[in-house]
């Protein structure tokens, strides 16, 4: 632990203020395409989905529409399946396993789930390679009612109808190596509190609800995942990111507490993945597969305990 500085905005002890703030903003830069990246692969899905536009996020001079995904042969006797990635904009497998899913996987849902998919909730770090929105704010901590985050609430009014009627959710997230250079310091000075650093696990992982857990279901998730890409070990303490292992690549949150987005809904089987796309042993188009191997696991769990 150190109070020495640690992060160049800010004064060790010190919550930022809105000079802080802005002085963080300054230091933000575009450097890819939500338009590109993201938009015209959801529009080449729009012969086999129903895509609307549920909210859109003005920050000016830019302005992004959120889109959701969502299955064509909708009907009310079905359940309903969501499906999120990113959250954080800065964890491309989100975004593009989820992606991926659609393209690949989703037709063998056709008539079995009510699918809805929101790839890219947060496009504003997305563009900019970062965890937060540019008011400074988390996303992933802000999944509740009147929420300060735009993108949070958004999807929050998105799943508003439906929320007691979903099955599952899963949140396609990562954990990377930047969490420990960049944005794990950043949070800690603009909260003014000390940095202790900590540990980046190697591989895979997943985040239960420790007020709804389903050890069942993480298993067979995990299981599918480990045929893609490998399952993150516990450190020396027996814990991930700090929390304990409850079993292999399976760690629990509170999730509505914690204002986490897999806490955005009812729904009896939840989960956060969590994939590691700076290790060695992983490539991009692992990353991706893992997530979309997760969400297609996580549907046949639930679809087979369902009653």
């Amino acid at each position: 632990m150190t109070t020495e500085a640690f992060y160049p905005i800010g004064t060790p002890g010190t919550p930022w203020g809105e000079a802080e703030k802005t002085a963080w903003l300054d230091r933000q830069r575009k450097q890819r395409s939500y338009a590109y990246d993201v938009l015209t692969k959801i529009d080449a899905l729009r012969s086999r989905f129903d895509v609307a536009e549920y909210g859109r996020l003005d920050y000016a001079p830019d302005s992004y529409p959120l889109l959701a995904v969502r299955s064509r042969a909708w009907r009310d006797g079905l359940p309903i399946v969501l499906v999120t990635g990113g959250v954080h904009g800065y964890e491309t497998s989100g975004v593009h396993g989820a992606l991926q899913f659609l393209d690949r996987h989703a037709a063998d849902y056709d008539g079995r789930v009510n699918l809805v998919v929101a790839p890219c909730i947060s496009p504003w770090a997305y563009e900019r390679i970062h965890r937060w929105n540019p008011h400074a704010i988390d996303p992933n901590r802000s999944f509740r009612e009147n929420s300060p985050a735009q993108e949070s609430a958004a999807l929050w009014r998105l799943v508003a109808p439906f929320r007691d009627r979903v099955l599952m959710h899963i949140d396609l997230h990562e954990t990377t190596d930047t969490d420990e250079s960049e944005f794990r310091p950043a949070l800690a000075a603009r909260d003014g509190k000390p940095f202790e650093p900590g540990e980046i696990p190697d591989g895979f992982y997943l985040v239960d609800d420790t007020e709804n857990p389903q050890p069942a279901f993480q298993q067979a998730v995990i299981d599918a995942v480990a045929k893609v890409t490998h399952i993150a070990p516990a450190d020396a303490k027996g814990e991930i990111i700090g929390s304990p292992v409850v079993a292999p690549g399976v760690i629990r949150y509170p999730l509505r507490q914690l204002g986490l987005c897999a806490g955005v809904t009812s729904a009896r089987y939840t989960t956060t993945t969590e994939v590691y796309p700076d290790s060695p042993r992983a490539t991009p188009e692992q990353c991706n597969a893992a997530q979309a191997a997760a969400v297609c696991a996580a549907i046949d769990f639930a679809l087979a305990h369902a009653g």
